[in-house]
């Protein structure tokens, strides 16, 4: 092909060092070093998602059913039996949820209280694999209510195991002012202390039977919490329940939605990233615009000689614009081995560790996605086969007598 043949010459490194060449480097090197920072950037960015999406749902429910009125047997049955008939379901169990106010001897602290079932598995995930100190035992005594709870809650309230909380309903307190009665409170004894990597959830909420549950709030279930075989068909598995529950009036939330407002904030810092160091593959674009419009200007001579000897302006237009592109598959294939590099020597062997005392993960995370490569390989080829196309077609307009005329 001649067209290539010769738009490889063009971009070859001449024997002496001027301004036009200086400036093709320039764009080179722009390309190289805003791809590498493209990769690096986001597979951390891939890192701490993959992280905060682990942590996250390793305690939480992949499905969470809220059940919206009260409701009968039968109704409550007919969703456990749609339930239990779903193969991606792993294990489900009905739930009771509230705010409370804890007392202990000296303080007392609010947090939510959450009374769950016995399910397949219980003891495998969540809280029950997070507990430090004690046991996950709340089930196997139905006369002593038990509850664990998170270890800064634990330290504010200056509680150890087997101490004894007051807890009292948040609601209930409200309809006791109203009502001039004495409102109902729960005794409970700890039985072990959780530590979940997440100081939201360690100091929000405490856990207990759904039994003892029901004592504090009632005999109203708020909900089914339900664990997939695989969380990534969360989803899927959502728009099945939802079909199959329309008309039980219920909301059906994937581990996602619980978290919605996190990721969407994830999302927009990683868009943020995205576009701000896309700039800079943009700036050597522009460079590779202003070393192809003077190499047009320098190149006049023999683009007459070309035109002379019988090529066309189709032919013209595309040495130019093969040789942006050849700049941008240079500096991005550069890019790309440099920042694929620097993300496979982190992740093999951690040249950038983070402390473990102060850090939940003992290295930098970074997470290599195909797509992403695809992504910005396409954004920086793009941008410098759009940088080409004027100094191109500027190129064709070239009058073969005036480029000539002097020779």
């Amino acid at each position: 092909m001649l067209e290539f043949f010769i738009a490889k010459r063009y971009l070859r490194v001449r024997h002496k060092l001027n301004f036009i060449t200086v400036i093709s480097l320039l764009s080179t090197l722009g390309i190289t070093i805003g791809v590498a920072a493209l990769v690096i950037v986001l597979a951390v960015f891939n890192g701490f998602g993959s992280v905060v999406t682990s942590i996250l749902v390793s305690f939480d429910p992949h499905l969470r059913i809220g059940l919206q009125e009260q409701r009968t047997e039968s109704n409550i049955k007919f969703i456990e039996n749609k339930l239990a008939a779903n193969k991606s379901i792993d294990t489900f169990y009905p739930f009771v949820e509230g705010k409370t106010i804890l007392i202990g001897k000296r303080n007392y602290e609010i947090a939510n209280l959450k009374g769950i079932g016995a399910g397949k598995g219980i003891n495998d995930w969540g809280v029950a694999t997070k507990i430090i100190s004690g046991s996950f035992d709340i089930y196997s005594d139905s006369i002593n209510n038990k509850i664990v709870l998170g270890l800064p809650l634990a330290l504010r309230l200056s509680v150890r195991i087997g101490d004894t909380l007051t807890i009292t309903s948040a609601k209930h307190i409200e309809s006791a002012i109203t009502r001039m009665s004495i409102p109902r409170s729960v005794r409970f004894i700890i039985t072990g202390i959780f530590e979940s990597n997440n100081r939201d959830y360690d100091l929000s909420y405490i856990f207990t039977s759904l039994n003892s549950g029901k004592k504090l709030f009632g005999n109203n279930l708020d909900g089914y919490e339900v664990r997939l075989s695989n969380f990534d068909q969360a989803e899927q598995v959502k728009t099945q329940i939802s079909n199959q529950l329309f008309n039980q009036e219920v909301s059906v939330l994937s581990w996602y939605d619980l978290h919605k407002d996190l990721y969407d904030i994830m999302l927009l810092e990683r868009w943020i990233a995205y576009l701000l160091l896309s700039l800079i593959i943009a700036v050597a674009a522009f460079n590779i615009f202003a070393s192809l419009t003077m190499t047009v200007m320098e190149k006049k001579r023999d683009i007459g000689i070309l035109k002379t000897l019988g090529m066309n302006n189709k032919s013209i237009v595309k040495i130019f614009t093969l040789e942006g592109i050849l700049t941008g598959v240079l500096g991005t294939t550069f890019g790309l081995i440099i920042g694929i590099g620097v993300c496979l020597l982190q992740i093999y062997y951690n040249f950038y560790p983070l402390d473990p005392s102060k850090y939940i993960i003992s290295a930098l995370p970074v997470e290599l996605r195909f797509v992403d490569i695809i992504a910005i390989a396409s954004v920086s080829l793009v941008l410098s086969f759009t940088a080409a196309i004027y100094p191109a077609k500027r190129a064709a307009k070239t009058q073969i007598l005036e480029s000539i005329k002097y020779e």
